[in-house]
């Protein structure tokens, strides 16, 4: 089953989640795309964001603070785990 790619808009909506980020401090403004990243990914409901960011996504404070900022913004909290956490490489043979 082959997936097809979704591409999401930065909406409004998109970049006030990423701003209340930025508010709370959660990263500085060097790195908002990374906050947009999590915003985009929080705001399209995504079950699961995987990534290698180590330092601003996938960091165990920094996980925490961006699910309260969701909570207080009235989204659920997003899943974020390391790519490590969320592969295989052991082949289906189905």
């Amino acid at each position: 089953m082959a997936l097809t790619p979704e591409i999401l808009d930065i909406t409004p909506e998109v970049l006030a989640l990423a701003d209340a980020y930025q508010t709370h401090g959660i990263l500085t403004p060097k790195f908002y795309a990374d906050e947009l990243h999590i915003a985009l990914a929080t705001s399209a409901k995504v079950d699961l964001l995987a990534s290698w960011n180590f330092r601003h996504i996938v960091h165990y404070d920094k996980i925490r603070l961006f699910t309260a900022v969701n909570l207080e913004q009235s989204y659920k909290p997003l899943a974020i785990y390391s790519l490590r956490k969320v592969t295989s490489d052991e082949v289906d043979n189905r």
